[in-house]
């Protein structure tokens, strides 16, 4: 027999796979127009703010539910790791404004090295994708493979952090200075991937806590 609180169950799950969607979205699309791509930067924008207003639904139909129906068990954890789960996905879609922001502040940067960058994006939306196979799939291992991968992420960002402040790398060939712009937003693109690889971690946590009942080791 089919509960009231089911069909509540039913639409904060299908709100949050639209939040998943929009987010890999998001990502993967600030990472295509940072590498070059063409395209209308003010999509990432809508799409931000479409995951800021899905948030606040999760939420506000989460409080209801455990307000309503006084939900235990299963149910609790599942209600309570959605309102973390949101969390993150809005800050895939923040983090994405804000990588395509950054390129709008500096001005032209298609001169600059992207390497970096582009090493670490790959993993960081590998990571996104994984979060939101294992919260489709119910997947509690995903968890440590995704701090596995958020390992590899935090060492490229203290590698590169440890190559622009050394002063041997602010001069090119010819000693030429290099572009600051170049190093300032690497740098701050990032980090946003840093925290874009945390947050997916976050979630992979919420997964193994919605299926076992417990954290996650590594958190």
């Amino acid at each position: 027999m089919t509960r009231l609180l089911d069909y509540g169950l039913d639409r904060v799950s299908n709100l949050i796979m639209d939040m998943a969607e929009l987010s890999v979205r998001s990502v993967d699309r600030s990472i295509e127009l940072y590498a070059g791509a063409v395209g209308d930067k003010s999509q990432v924008f809508e799409w931000s703010e479409q995951l800021r207003v899905l948030q606040d639904e999760v939420t506000e139909l989460a409080v209801e539910l455990i307000a309503r129906y006084q939900p235990v068990a299963t149910d609790l954890r599942f209600i309570r790791s959605c309102i973390e789960i949101s969390y993150g996905f809005s800050r895939f879609g923040r983090y994405a404004y804000d990588i395509v922001d950054i390129m709008g502040f500096m001005g032209s940067i298609s001169h600059c090295d992207k390497s970096a960058v582009l090493e670490m994006s790959g993993t960081a939306r590998k990571m996104i994708h994984l979060s939101v196979q294992a919260l489709r799939s119910r997947d509690k291992e995903a968890a440590e493979k995704l701090y596995q991968m958020d390992d590899t992420v935090d060492a490229l960002y203290r590698k590169y952090l440890r190559e622009a402040i050394s002063p041997d790398n602010k001069k090119g060939s010819n000693d030429v200075v290099k572009d600051p712009r170049c190093y300032i937003s690497s740098l701050l693109i990032l980090r946003y991937l840093e925290r874009i690889a945390d947050h997916a971690c976050y979630i992979g946590d919420a997964v193994h806590y919605i299926v076992t009942g417990v954290s996650s080791p590594r958190r």
